[in-house]
């Protein structure tokens, strides 16, 4: 693996290539992690230390994500389970998707073949950012959507009814559990989780097909990837598939990782929103 240029304000030959590989394209492949939703004030589950600095109660506990985040919690601890992504579930609801949002939708608006998003964040941030929902593929699922924690069916359906109240001194949800409506047991967010055998995945498999139909009609895609590491790497993976099937070039937006597989692609050492930004001007400049 090649090292990535690094992008900084007086280099500018990183971007230029990213400008240029967007326009030649003529689709846009969004991919996106965690690091995508840092400039809209989410927190960075990054290391425990991100965690509980997000997450304060779970520290003093010594409560890691890996342990919250678990099927296994939602049977011994509902409480502190439905705390979690209870406060989750409101943030995301309550925080505006930044402007690098905006900046894509019209990347994508100028293609012939548009724009489609995979992403392994269940926030739900493109659809509010006006992405229309089937053009996303939100391969972990997403909190907006609930199902049974048994399951005792395939079944699932939103979250809109569902207005948690958490105890931030605890992170324990202080209203009623949320209950499954077809037996009246536990109900738990539509998301896949650390060690989770009860995931309802019909969801992610129609938005999976959907893309899939939709690249057969693709022919020089560009992958944006932003904010997704190599510690969980669905999206990287995904990243990697397109472009070595589809004869795609990628462009790697990373502060932390941005090292890329060929000299053909481009790595950024930025956040999302400063990345896009900085591509954005040279655009309008060409």
């Amino acid at each position: 693996m090649l090292p990535a240029m690094r992008a900084t304000p007086d280099s500018p030959e990183a971007l230029d290539h990213a400008a240029e590989l967007i326009a030649q394209a003529d689709a846009l492949i969004v991919a996106a992690g965690a690091g995508m939703g840092v400039d809209s004030g989410l927190p960075d589950f990054r290391g425990p230390e991100g965690f509980w600095q997000a997450y304060p109660a779970l520290g003093r506990a010594q409560l890691d994500f890996y342990s919250v985040a678990s099927p296994a919690t939602f049977r011994s601890r509902p409480e502190l389970a439905w705390g979690f992504y209870g406060h989750r579930l409101a943030l995301y609801r309550r925080t505006r998707p930044h402007a690098g949002f905006g900046i894509l939708q019209r990347w994508g608006e100028g293609m012939l073949q548009g724009l489609r998003v995979f992403t392994s964040n269940v926030d739900g941030q493109f659809q509010r950012a006006g992405i229309p929902a089937e053009h996303v593929h939100e391969c972990h699922g997403a909190i907006d959507w609930m199902q049974c924690a048994t399951p005792c069916t395939d079944a699932i359906w939103p979250a809109d009814a569902f207005l948690p109240e958490v105890d931030d001194e605890t992170c324990l949800l202080r209203n009623a559990l949320p209950v499954c409506p077809h037996c009246g047991g536990l109900a738990r967010p539509n998301i896949l989780m650390f060690g989770d055998a009860a995931w309802v995945e019909a969801r992610e498999h129609e938005q999976a097909d959907r893309q899939r139909a939709w690249l057969r009609h693709v022919h020089r895609p560009v992958v944006v990837e932003l904010g997704a590491g190599t510690v969980v790497p669905s999206v990287r993976a995904f990243s990697h598939a397109v472009v070595k099937e589809l004869g795609g070039r990628l462009v790697r937006i990373n502060p932390r990782e941005p090292q890329v597989p060929s000299g053909r692609d481009v790595g950024l050492a930025m956040g999302a929103l400063e990345g896009l930004q900085a591509i954005d001007q040279r655009l309008h400049r060409a």
